[in-house]
């Protein structure tokens, strides 16, 4: 699996043959300034939730790449209302097969609302089982008991989890959160983007060391293979 990390929150996942691009949020993030959006191929693009910066450029790469959105029943009636045809509405509790893999939504303990003020239903977070590995995509989110279920529930090989604190879990619950998810292998996103959630990036990775987790930074255009 290829993992490429466009800023914020938002990555793309090759696997199986299928691109899939989580929450994207590029052409108003400053710090992703030299990512050109018409680069991005997407055969799939998971929101999981209605806040601006995680759906910011969902609308115009779906349009340019004929990808499919996944999200929340409020999310995709918003969609559709944008001209979007491909997708495919869920809710938290809920799985289903997709061809690369299978998709399950989770529950996130956040807020959302959708860029015009309309209601964004409830925040989300995906669970992936593919056939490189099984993924947990946090989104935003508090740490909160229901990640114990996750670890109880499947294998987890990499999670991507909120490490900015303030609008999400910080540093020290996210290492929690990967106790409770059974997981050492540690994507960090939703830092850095705005003043309330910038990070000391070498405390960060320290920490979880100590923890005996291992916390990925990719820098912004940069890709992992996993």
């Amino acid at each position: 699996m290829k993992i490429t990390y466009y800023g914020h929150s938002c990555f793309v996942l090759e696997t199986g043959g299928k691109s899939i691009l989580f929450d994207p949020y590029i052409s108003p993030n400053d710090l992703a300034k030299n990512i050109e959006i018409e680069s991005i191929k997407a055969d799939y693009i998971l929101i999981s939730h209605g806040h601006e910066d995680h759906i910011a450029d969902a609308v115009s790469i779906a349009l340019q790449t004929g990808a499919t959105i996944i999200s929340n029943w409020e999310i995709i009636q918003w969609v559709q209302k944008q001209g979007l045809k491909n997708t495919h509405p869920m809710n938290i509790g809920g799985h289903w097969f997709f061809d690369f893999g299978k998709v399950k939504c989770v529950n996130a303990v956040h807020s959302s609302s959708l860029p015009d003020g309309s209601y964004g239903g409830n925040p989300m977070g995906f669970l992936l089982e593919t056939v490189n590995c099984n993924v947990y995509y946090a989104g935003d989110t508090a740490l909160t008991m229901d990640m114990k279920l996750i670890g109880d529930y499947k294998k987890i090989d990499i999670a991507f989890l909120p490490i900015g604190n303030n609008f999400t879990m910080g540093i020290d619950n996210a290492i929690i959160a990967a106790d409770f998810i059974r997981c050492d292998q540690i994507i960090g996103m939703h830092y850095d983007t705005f003043g309330f959630i910038k990070i000391d990036h070498e405390e960060a990775i320290q920490k979880f060391s100590s923890a005996d987790k291992n916390l990925i930074l990719i820098p912004i255009g940069d890709s992992i293979s996993i």
